[in-house]
């Protein structure tokens, strides 16, 4: 028996704790050794290619089964999966986590998700490396990506050109940037993305090329009625929405919506950004489920092995999902009181 990514893949769907060489070896009674497993995480290659070949067969069952009035959209969005304690190096490292407001050891990754029929699908990943370094005025070593996480998204929307039929890229203000939008208008679709309160819109084409600029917290937006607007380095006329709503703690917050569809109304704009909440939920699947953080790997190879095969399996578990219509956290349920009625039988056993 070898190590095999189909193995690897259902051990970390099978585990509850760390994931590790010898945990892998135990769970197959020795028939895959420490050193098989150590083996194969360094001498496999997994990037977005693997992703694709796994989600494809789902994205084109979800494309048949798609009615007339369906569309899929892309998300997306990059998060902080912390290692603590893991010696640091190019992909483990300080990145600044905007969902703790904070900065964090560990490895940042920006995913491509495709969602649509029911389906929230990474289609392409990829993973943060701090490799280029500059001596700062205090004499310590700042490092950073050689491509900017915008960048990044923009090669993988180039990559989804060739795989998927979708209608908008959905995104926070992070990836709101002018390039961002002229690059998925280039390649034929729309988008909805969130805007910064202080980002500046001219009312008229007139007034940007005279350069009078207003903040969209300045515009005023009756009745929920949107406002078509024109942004300082895109050439088409967009259309903005505020989104007023309450939070948990009663609290009032405002929502900033740019799309390239001028031809939606409010309720459009708001509803279809709302599936950008997928990538959220993709998140922490990832993170509860795959044993993406629980790993002890500490080479650069091994680690970033084991990152691909956890959102692997995470698409082992979307499979999953349609097959039996479970959700993940049902279906890691299921696994784990099975776990736990194996564990008292065999107790029972041994204490009898």
């Amino acid at each position: 028996m070898t190590c095999t990514l189909d193995l690897y893949t259902d051990y970390l769907l099978s585990s509850m704790g760390q994931t590790s060489a010898t945990g892998l070896s135990r769970l197959t009674e020795g028939a895959v050794s420490h050193d098989q497993v150590t083996r194969w995480l360094a001498n496999t290659y997994l990037d977005s290619k693997q992703l694709w070949k796994a989600a494809k067969p789902l994205v084109r069952q979800a494309e048949a089964q798609q009615l007339a009035d369906e569309f899929a959209v892309l998300i997306v969005d990059d998060t902080v999966v912390e290692k603590p304690h893991t010696d640091e190096n190019a992909l483990i490292c300080t990145h600044y986590d905007h969902s703790q407001g904070r900065y964090v050891r560990g490895l940042n990754l920006v995913t491509l998700l495709y969602q649509g029929h029911g389906l929230a699908l990474p289609l392409a990943a990829e993973l943060v490396e701090k490799t280029q370094g500059h001596e700062q005025a205090d004499g310590r070593m700042r490092w950073r990506s050689p491509l900017t996480k915008n960048e990044l998204l923009r090669t993988m929307l180039r990559q989804a050109q060739q795989q998927v039929r979708y209608r908008y890229l959905l995104a926070d203000s992070w990836y709101a940037s002018a390039e961002n939008m002229s690059a998925v208008r280039d390649l034929g679709h729309e988008f909805i993305l969130a805007l910064e309160r202080s980002r500046t819109v001219a009312l008229d084409e007139v007034g940007r090329q005279q350069g009078r600029f207003v903040a969209l917290d300045a515009l005023d937006f009756p009745d929920k009625q949107p406002q078509r607007v024109y942004l300082r380095s895109v050439p088409e006329a967009v259309l903005v929405v505020r989104q007023v709503f309450t939070n948990q703690d009663g609290s009032r917050g405002t929502l900033y919506l740019v799309s390239s569809d001028t031809s939606l109304s409010y309720e459009q704009v708001t509803t279809i950004y709302q599936r950008r909440w997928r990538v959220e939920e993709y998140h922490k699947s990832l993170k509860q489920h795959t044993g993406i953080a629980h790993s002890p790997t500490r080479t650069l190879g091994t680690q970033a092995n084991h990152f691909f095969a956890a959102i692997l399996a995470y698409i082992k578990l979307e499979t999953l999902k349609v097959k039996y219509s479970l959700g993940h956290f049902r279906l890691k349920a299921q696994l784990y009181d099975t776990g736990v009625k194996a564990m008292y039988q065999h107790l029972a056993m041994l204490t009898a």
